[in-house]
């Protein structure tokens, strides 16, 4: 143990945080703890009939000094003394407005219930008007500032959320000084920093959501925002020049910090980045590997060397950016803005008398009601998914996109809603869960589809996260939609292990991320491999799909 060095990875999902302690010459996981965001679990701040979502500030603060506490008490006795790094990921893009203290609004006693003062959330797409104004000046502008950010803005990033809230609130405009990402705060936050222009800006979360590119020096031009809204003026220079990718420290652990977490001020704090981004590197990203992250939603991360890449432009992906993943190569992003959430939904449609009619029951008592409503909400999913596996796929009549939440890739559209065809009479919940199934793998087609017709090599899939490791079939339907195996990474936190491999080579003890990777990797569970009737069968259900959005989008939603 005498020559052991640790670190800690700290993934901030939707709904939770956790926190992972790491021998970092090893990999092996000492410890976890998983704590959910206090305000976000009661719906505070949210309002989904208008797709508002906001996270408070103090949720991350409680959840940080909560999760790294147990998570090194569950560990062996004077592991804390020997924690050298730690590092961040986080949902993307979620920005807040800060003072000039770097301080997120919120957490000003005047703003401290505001939703606009808060972080706005990943999936927040309140600011559908402003990322269409932004995608038609950028075309008539004389540099196309979406160019690498796949040609279209959206409205889940971090220009179009700023503008909205600026015109929605006079109070958070008034005060609002600068803006900052969520991953970029964070590790603001723990190294004490005390002014916005000292904050370490984050190239995974520039170069993908604001625009950042070296090619027009950074930012879009002050014209191009305050031509978009005169109310953006002076924000790009109270912002950056500047952004460093995640391998690289940002300081160290403040006193205060270092008190709070029971650890020392030697510990090295690294860049923060996205959680899917560091999630690719804990499950062991090379070149022509399809990394997907999946979960509520999707994100599907490659990275490129520079030669490959050349002057290619990837149109309608979620960017191509320098270092994003790992430095000295592009990195790629794409995803659906829908997977596990549509699951979700149609669970909580078959929940509807449970929920609204059973509680009314006068029939059993409050604690067997309840007992029962649990029990039979627990069941749903796997019930439907033993039944939907007995389903040929040549009876998969009823054909679903995968738009309830939106388009993320290929080509960004959150105007867009989920569509179902083909039922009948005889359309059961079973069948129709199967189709649902399908079309989340469909989509994923579709993005592996541009990945492929726009000249990126694609060899191996790897699968990560809760539904990944969870679900045999949604990963095997995957497998023969997509017509290619699929492995699964070991662990159950892969992002947490892509942050402590950040954080284990900013503290010095690897050269470069890819040795991190091959000290620290978990390897891989197992693999899904299609049955190519399935997948034969499955082009013909895929065109479908295809006429079937094709026809959403331009008669229904266009």
């Amino acid at each position: 143990m005498s020559t052991d060095k640790f670190v800690i990875g700290l993934d901030y999902g939707s709904d939770s945080a956790r926190a992972i302690v790491v021998n970092a010459m090893t990999g092996e996981t000492l410890a976890t703890s998983v704590k959910y965001y206090p305000r976000w679990q009661k719906g505070l701040y949210c309002n989904p009939a208008i797709n508002q979502y906001r996270q408070h500030p103090q949720d991350y603060i409680d959840v940080l000094e909560g999760t790294v506490k147990e998570a090194l008490a569950a560990c062996p006795t004077g592991t804390a003394e020997k924690v050298v790094g730690i590092a961040f990921d986080t949902t993307g893009s979620t920005p807040a407005f800060t003072d000039a203290t770097g301080t997120p609004l919120a957490l000003l006693p005047e703003f401290a219930e505001n939703p606009n003062a808060m972080f706005v959330l990943w999936k927040d797409h309140t600011a559908i008007k402003e990322a269409a104004e932004i995608n038609e000046l950028s075309k008539k502008w004389d540099i196309d500032y979406t160019a690498y950010e796949g040609g279209i803005y959206s409205s889940e990033w971090f220009w179009a959320k700023a503008l909205h809230v600026l015109r929605q609130d006079e109070q958070v405009r008034a005060k609002a000084y600068s803006i900052v990402e969520y991953c970029e705060w964070l590790p603001a936050l723990i190294t004490g920093v005390n002014k916005s222009s000292d904050i370490v800006r984050s190239r995974c979360a520039c170069g993908h959501k604001a625009m950042w590119h070296e090619k027009w020096g950074g930012l879009p031009a002050e014209n191009f925002l305050t031509t978009l809204d005169p109310l953006l003026g002076g924000f790009r220079e109270r912002l950056f020049d500047k952004t460093e990718t995640a391998d690289k420290p940002v300081g160290n652990l403040s006193q205060e910090w270092a008190e709070r977490l029971g650890l020392t001020t030697q510990v090295v704090v690294a860049g923060g980045a996205f959680d899917c981004h560091m999630g690719a590197v804990g499950a062991g990203i090379t070149p022509h590997t399809f990394v997907r992250v999946i979960g509520t939603s999707t994100c599907d991360i490659m990275v490129a060397s520079y030669e490959e890449m050349g002057d290619k432009l990837i149109k309608g992906i979620c960017g191509q950016v320098d270092g994003s993943v790992i430095p000295g190569m592009v990195g790629l992003e794409a995803g659906q803005s829908g997977f596990g959430d549509i699951y979700a939904w149609f669970k909580k449609v078959l929940e509807f008398p449970l929920k609204n009619i059973l509680v009314e029951s006068s029939l059993i008592d409050e604690t067997t009601k309840a007992k029962l409503i649990d029990e039979i909400s627990s069941q749903i999913i796997p019930a439907l998914t033993k039944e939907a596996e007995k389903v040929p796929v040549s009876e998969s009549t009823i054909i679903a996109t995968d738009w309830m939440n939106g388009r993320r890739t290929p080509d960004a559209n959150q105007m867009l809603k989920g569509t179902i065809t083909g039922l009948t009479l005889g359309s059961s919940a079973p069948r129709i869960f199967r189709a649902l199934v399908e079309a989340t793998a469909f989509g994923s087609k579709a993005i592996v589809d541009r990945f492929r017709n726009e000249g990126v090599q694609i060899d191996n899939v790897i699968g990560i996260g809760g539904i990944a490791l969870k679900s045999s079939f949604v990963m095997q339907t995957l497998s023969d939609v997509l017509n290619m195996p699929i492995k699964v990474c070991k662990t159950d936190q892969a992002c947490a292990l892509g942050a402590a491999m950040f954080a284990a080579t900013a503290a010095g003890l690897y050269t470069k991320i890819e040795d991190a990777q091959h000290a620290m990797s978990s390897g891989f569970a197992f693999e899904y491999k299609p049955n190519e009737a399935n997948a034969a069968a499955y082009q013909d259900v895929y065109d479908k799909y295809i006429k079937l959005g094709s026809f959403t989008e331009k008669e229904l939603f266009s």
